[in-house]
């Protein structure tokens, strides 16, 4: 134990927090039993790190204050057990110790990356396995989960409860799927055809970068709360997608998400003023953008461009390296980016891929033509209530002159989102109209 009072960070905890699953579910099975354990564990730390101290290992201790907790519950159910194994959490620490200074765990070794693949199974439904993902992996609350999705908060803890139901109930293994190549490629052998295990294995990798992606806008831009991003949300799901990229260096999609993920963090430092209010792209000092994440991005996703097959993630990345190669916000090659909204939109047509094309039709051809998209999706329904249709609404309202129409658009956004940073830059936004 450290010798000073340090309290339990709330940062450190969430980001161990999957991690501790992911170690419990591969010795013990039984997900939803250890989930538990590991939230008793969590808990465990936040009433004992602040009065003795935080322990020189922070993920073993919570491993092994986990697994005693897992055990105890296997055996018995009864709370007079459970609270002496709570008094035992300081004893020596065992086999479940963080890695020495320097090293890290190799992607075979994480066991988050495991858990990843388990919560996409394929015994769960796609938005099951989405859901169940960005709770035990990503460590989002059931509200988050249900804003990223655009579905009541009671949904989607219904539908969490059923995959872990079904997680259990399956005996799904615990590991990351192989469709018979990986081994064969890593001895030197031609590898074997096996379509069952490679579209089983695809299936999933969809789910999971599916996941990781919205995980990372999490992080990036926090649906609520008074911060404007989650540093170790984001730096977190990035370390997992470069992860899988190196299990599949070979995949279109995978290069393209992490490019795609370099290409937007890259940015971070740029988007909050001292005061931590929200800076927009065009306004952003671009000299604080991060250029080595920028050059990785555009080589990974110039790559994948080139040698593989076209897909969401790689033209999403090529947007956002157009945006980040720009030398100021006038510079932007904008008909580049309108053409990949337009290949974009025939892949995957939905409401975010939408209002990302109206905003580059504004820049091209006018925010009139612009506004006449973004009536159609006043109808859809996962949009309905969200601020971001409402914030682009304003914005090309600002463009094509309509300040009254503009000004009740912001005031609008800004009273549907729940983060404080975007509220406030928002009526800050209608303000500047009124004036």
């Amino acid at each position: 134990m450290t010798t000073e009072s340090v309290p339990a960070s709330e940062d450190l905890l969430r980001r161990l927090a999957p991690q501790v699953l992911g170690a419990l579910v591969r010795r013990y099975g039984h997900f939803d039993a250890a989930e538990d354990a590991v939230q008793e564990a969590l808990l465990a730390a936040a009433r004992q790190w602040p009065a003795e101290g935080r322990p020189d290992h922070p993920r073993g201790w919570l491993i092994r204050v986990a697994s005693r907790r897992l055990t105890d519950q296997l055996r018995s159910e009864d709370a007079r057990r459970r609270r002496e194994e709570t008094a035992a959490a300081l004893t020596p620490r065992d086999a479940f110790v963080e890695p020495p200074p320097g090293e890290s765990r190799t992607p075979a070794e994480d066991d988050t990356l495991a858990l990843l693949f388990l919560c996409c199974h394929a015994e769960l439904s796609p938005e099951a396995r989405i859901a169940l993902t960005l709770r035990a992996v990503g460590g989002l609350t059931t509200a988050e989960i249900a804003r990223a999705f655009l579905v009541p908060e009671a949904t989607m803890g219904q539908r969490i409860s059923r995959a872990k139901r079904r997680i259990k109930a399956s005996g799904a293994p615990f590991g990351i799927p192989h469709d018979g190549r990986d081994q064969d490629q890593d001895q030197g052998k031609e590898p074997d055809q096996d379509p069952h295990g490679a579209a089983e294995r695809a299936e999933r990798l969809a789910d999971v970068l599916q996941v990781l992606y919205l995980i990372f806008n999490e992080g990036y831009t926090a649906t609520s709360g008074r911060d404007l991003r989650r540093a170790d949300l984001a730096a977190e799901v990035i370390r997992l997608t470069r992860a899988v990229h190196v299990r599949l260096p070979a995949d279109g999609e995978v290069a393209g998400l992490l490019a795609l993920m370099l290409l937007t963090d890259a940015r971070r430092d740029a988007r909050t003023a001292p005061d931590g209010s929200l800076v927009p792209l065009a306004e952003q000092d671009r000299t604080r953008w991060d250029r080595a994440a920028i050059s990785e991005g555009v080589a990974l996703v110039s790559d994948a461009l080139t040698h593989t097959p076209l897909g969401p993630y790689q033209l999403r990345a090529a947007i956002a390296a157009v945006h980040d190669e720009a030398a100021s916000d006038e510079d932007t090659d904008w008909a580049e980016i309108l053409a990949l909204y337009e290949v974009l939109m025939r892949l995957v047509p939905g409401p975010v891929e939408r209002l990302g094309h109206a905003v580059a039709v504004a820049m091209v051809h006018g925010p009139r033509q612009a506004l006449v998209l973004l009536a159609a999706l006043d109808h859809d329904d996962r949009l309905a209530g969200h601020h971001r249709l409402e914030a682009v609404r304003a914005h090309l309202l600002e463009m094509a002159g309509d300040r009254a129409a503009a000004r009740a658009a912001y005031a609008k956004a800004a009273g549907l989102t729940l983060s404080v940073p975007e509220r406030r830059y928002l009526q800050l936004r209608a303000a500047r109209i009124a004036d």
